[in-house]
C-alpha cells in the first residue's frame, strides 16, 4: 500500500509501548480525577466521560492517510475520519459515495441524480463551487491519484463494491497532498483472503425506483505470497427527472505479491465505463417547484448527455530496508476518454482523449534524538498529462463543424519532506513541507500560425504545516495545526476567455490559502467523541461564472471559511448511535467584479450550507436482523456569488434494513432501504452561478431499493 504524503506518526503499538500506563499514571498525578471533568468540560462544553468511567477503550478503526504506517484514528494528530465499508452486509447499492459519507463532519457529498456530472464533493467549504467533477478535495483510490496534475478529480471511478475502507482527511495536513488539498479522501480495496481452500465467490443484485438496477459478481482468493481479487458490477437507471438515464460498469481488480517478509508488491487495475449519463440540466426555482421532475427544452433540443471510458493500471512497491528504513513507491499509467454534448450549438460538443500516468518514491527512517523518537520523511512526486481537446458544434446532439482542435498538458513535480518527534512521553511535534511545481502546455493546431492560441504558464508553491499533539490521557488527545496550501485553476477551468475571446485562459492565478486548527478526541468505553475548531483564509478565490451554458472562471479577491465540527458515537450493547453536526461560516472577505455586476464583501459562498447534521440510531432486533433510521438536516445554500437567490433548507429521513442467513454453503444478505421517507421536495445540489438561473438540481423523492447478495 503506498504511503501518501502526510504527517509522521508512530503507529499506535509503539506509541503505547512507550506511553502506556506511564502517561495514565502521569495525568493522574499532574490531573486528579476531580480535575479531569472540569479540564474536560472546558474543551468539549460538557462533563468528561474519562473519569466517570475509565475503563480502557476498545481498539478503532485504522486510518494510514496521516501516516506511513497503521495507526488508530484517535492517535492521528489531524481531523481525519475513516469510513469502514462491508461490501457484504452495507444496506445500501454501493453505487455512489454519498452513501457512505453522510457520518463525516465538514463533509459534503451531494448525489446529484445527474450522473454526467459526477458528485458534489467538498470539505470545510473547498469544492463547493465545482458544477463539474470534484474541485478542492484530492482523491485517491489504493495511492493511484483520481485526480489529476491540474487539480481536477473523479469520484465515480471507485468501486465500492471491493472497498474495504474510506478515510477523509481534513484541514492543514491535507496540503501535504499538493495542489487542490482543501482535503484528502482515499479509497482502499479489499485484500485478498488468504486460504488454501477454493475461491471465495460473490454475487449481487438489486432493484429499486426509477429503474435502478444493479448486478455483480466478485472472486478472490490466494495465500499467503500470492493473493488477488476481481469485482465487477453493472448499474443502469432511468433517472428521477425526465432525460436523465445512465448506465455504468465497473471492474476493479487487486493482486498482491509477497515475495518476502521485508517486501510487498501489490498491482492495481479498474476500468470504468459510462457509455450513456443523460444530462437533464438545472431547473429555475418556479420550476423546481412546480415539477421538480420535468427537463428544460434546451436539453432535448441538444441531447445534452456524457459518455466517459477510463481504465488505468498501476504498481506499488513497499520494502522494508531495515528495521529503521523503508521505502515505498508508485508507477501507474490510464486513459480517459470523454464526449460531452452541451445545451448549445456554437462549440457545443466536448471531445477529450486523455493519457495520463505518474510515480513516486519515498524514503523513511526512524531513528532517535536525546533518548527521544524521531522519524523522518523524504520523498518526490512526478505526474503528467496529455490530452487532446476537440470543440464541434452541437446540431441536434451530434457533431457538426470542428471548432477548436488542441493538444493540452499538465505536469506537476512535488517534494516533500516531514518529520515526527515525540519529544516527550506525551508530546508530539510534527513538521512538513511540499514544494509544487505546475505546468500547463496548449498547443493550437486548429487556428493558423498568426491567429494561435498556443501558450504555457507555470504556478509554484511551498506549503509548510506545523503541528503539535498532547496525548493527555489515553482517552484524550489534544492537537493543534497550521499550514499554507494553494490551488491552480484546471486546464478546463482555464479553456475559455471571458468574452468569447479564443484561447485558453491563463491569466487565471492560483488561490493560496492559510490554514489553522484545533481539536480534541475523546475515547470512553461506550462513546467516541471528536471536536474541532477550523480556520481558513484564501487570496485570489477562483469563482465560476456562467455564459451561454459555459462555466468561465476568474479570482475574486479573499476569502473566509471558519467553523466547528462535532461528531459523536456510542454503542448501547444492541443499539448504537451517531451524529455528525458542521457549523461554516464561508464568505468572500473582498468585494470583486463579475460578468453580472460587483460582488460585495461579506457574502456567502454560494454551495456551502451554514448548518450540516446527520443522525443514526441502529438497533439490533435479532443475532442476524437490524434496521436503521437516518436523518439529515443542512440549512438553506446560497446559489450565487451576489446571494440573491438561495435553496430551501430541509430535514430528510431514511429508513434500512438487513437481514443476514445461510443456505448451504452460502452467505446471504438481504437488505433493503427507503430514501427520503416521508417524500419531501428539495434540491438535492445546486449548480453555481448558472447564468440563466437553472441553479437548482432536485433530489428524488420517496424512493425504495432492495437487494440480495450471496457469497462462497
Amino acid at each position: 500500500m503506498y504511503r501518501q504524503p502526510g504527517i509522521v506518526t508512530m503507529d499506535y503499538a509503539t506509541r503505547s509501548a512507550m506511553h502506556g500506563h506511564r502517561i495514565a499514571n502521569r495525568c493522574s498525578h499532574l490531573f486528579p480525577l476531580r480535575v479531569l471533568p472540569l479540564l474536560c468540560a472546558g474543551m468539549l462544553g460538557s462533563p468528561c466521560l474519562y473519569a466517570q468511567q475509565p475503563a480502557e477503550p476498545a481498539l478503532e478503526e485504522v486510518v494510514v492517510s496521516t501516516s506511513r504506517s497503521e495507526q488508530r484514528r484517535f492517535d492521528a494528530p489531524a481531523a481525519i475520519d475513516s469510513v469502514i465499508v462491508d461490501p457484504l452486509r452495507a444496506a445500501s447499492p454501493l453505487v455512489n459515495l454519498s452513501e457512505l459519507l453522510g457520518a463525516v463532519p465538514g463533509v459534503q457529498v451531494r448525489e446529484r441524480q445527474n450522473y454526467a456530472q459526477d458528485l458534489q464533493l467538498s470539505v470545510r467549504g473547498f469544492g463547493a463551487r465545482s458544477t463539474f467533477g470534484v474541485r478542492g478535495v484530492r482523491i485517491l483510490i489504493d495511492g493511484i491519484p483520481a485526480t489529476m496534475p491540474d487539480g481536477q478529480g473523479q469520484a465515480a471511478t471507485a468501486s465500492l463494491n471491493s472497498a474495504k475502507r474510506i478515510e477523509l482527511l481534513r484541514g492543514p495536513w491535507a496540503q501535504l497532498y499538493g495542489n487542490a488539498a482543501g482535503g484528502v479522501l482515499q479509497v482502499f480495496t479489499r485484500e485478498p483472503p488468504v486460504t488454501t481452500a477454493r475461491p471465495e465467490v460473490s454475487f449481487s443484485a438489486g432493484a429499486g425506483g426509477d429503474r435502478q438496477r444493479l448486478a455483480g459478481v466478485g472472486i478472490a482468493g490466494g495465500s499467503t505470497t500470492l493473493g488477488g481479487l476481481v469485482d465487477v458490477t453493472r448499474f443502469t437507471t432511468d433517472g428521477y427527472r425526465d432525460h436523465s438515464a445512465a448506465e455504468r460498469t465497473q471492474v476493479n481488480a487487486k493482486t498482491v505479491a509477497k515475495p518476502s517478509d521485508a517486501t510487498t508488491v501489490t498491482g492495481i487495475f479498474n476500468r470504468f465505463d459510462q457509455p450513456r449519463a443523460e444530462d437533464p440540466l438545472g431547473l429555475t426555482h418556479a420550476a423546481f417547484e412546480q415539477n421538480p421532475r420535468q427537463v428544460i427544452p434546451a436539453a432535448l433540443l441538444f441531447n445534452t448527455r456524457k459518455s466517459v471510458e477510463q481504465q488505468q493500471a498501476g504498481v506499488v512497491v513497499d520494502h522494508r530496508l531495515s528495521a529503521a528504513d523503508s521505502l515505498n513507491a508508485r508507477v501507474y499509467a490510464g486513459t480517459r476518454k470523454v464526449d460531452q454534448k452541451l445545451a448549445f450549438a456554437t462549440n457545443g460538443v466536448v471531445d477529450l482523449d486523455r493519457s495520463y500516468g505518474g510515480l513516486g518514491i519515498n524514503w523513511t527512517h526512524k531513528t532517535d534524538l536525546g533518548g527521544t523518537p524521531l522519524r523522518w520523511t523524504v520523498g518526490v512526486e512526478a505526474d503528467q498529462l496529455r490530452e487532446t481537446r476537440k470543440g464541434f458544434d452541437n446540431i441536434a446532439g451530434n457533431n457538426g463543424t470542428l471548432r477548436r482542435n488542441e493538444d493540452d498538458t499538465a505536469r506537476n513535480t512535488d517534494l516533500f519532506g516531514q518529520l515526527d518527534w515525540t519529544f516527550a512521553p506525551a508530546w508530539q511535534a510534527v513538521a512538513g513541507v511540499r514544494a509544487s511545481r505546475v505546468r500547463f502546455t496548449v498547443d493550437d493546431r486548429f487556428n493558423p500560425p498568426a491567429a494561435s492560441t498556443s501558450g504555457d504558464v507555470e504556478y509554484r508553491n511551498t506549503s509548510p504545516v506545523l503541528g503539535l499533539v498532547w496525548h493527555a490521557a489515553e482517552s484524550l488527545n489534544v492537537y493543534g495545526n497550521i499550514g499554507t496550501g494553494f490551488e491552480t485553476p484546471t486546464l478546463a477551468e482555464s479553456a475559455y476567455r471571458p468574452g468569447g475571446l479564443p484561447g485558453p485562459n491563463f491569466s487565471l492565478r492560483p488561490s493560496k490559502s492559510a490554514q489553522s486548527e484545533i481539536g480534541v478526541k475523546l475515547r470512553t468505553g461506550r462513546h467516541a467523541i471528536d471536536a474541532a475548531l477550523f480556520d481558513a483564509r484564501s487570496r485570489d478565490e477562483i469563482v465560476s461564472q456562467t455564459s451561454g451554458g459555459r462555466a468561465i472562471f476568474q479570482n475574486a479577491g479573499r476569502a473566509q471559511r471558519r467553523g466547528a465540527e462535532l461528531s459523536w458515537s456510542a454503542d448501547w450493547s444492541g443499539l448504537t448511535t451517531r451524529l455528525a453536526y458542521t457549523l461554516l461560516d464561508a464568505r468572500f472577505k473582498t468585494p470583486f467584479t463579475s460578468a453580472q455586476g460587483q460582488v460585495p464583501a461579506g457574502n456567502k459562498l454560494p454551495g456551502a450550507p451554514r448548518h450540516s447534521l446527520f443522525a443514526e440510531t441502529e438497533a439490533r432486533l435479532a443475532e442476524a436482523l437490524w434496521v436503521a433510521l437516518e436523518m439529515r438536516v443542512d440549512s438553506k445554500v446560497y446559489v450565487n456569488d451576489f446571494n440573491t437567490d438561495a435553496a430551501p433548507g430541509y430535514a430528510v429521513f431514511n429508513a434500512r434494513a438487513g437481514y443476514e442467513f445461510r443456505w448451504g454453503a452460502a452467505r446471504m444478505f438481504l437488505y433493503g432501504r427507503i430514501d427520503n421517507l416521508f417524500d419531501r421536495n428539495y434540491a438535492g445540489s445546486v449548480i453555481v452561478n448558472e447564468a440563466n438561473g437553472r441553479f437548482f438540481e432536485p433530489a428524488p423523492g420517496r424512493r425504495l431499493f432492495v437487494g440480495l447478495r450471496t457469497m462462497f
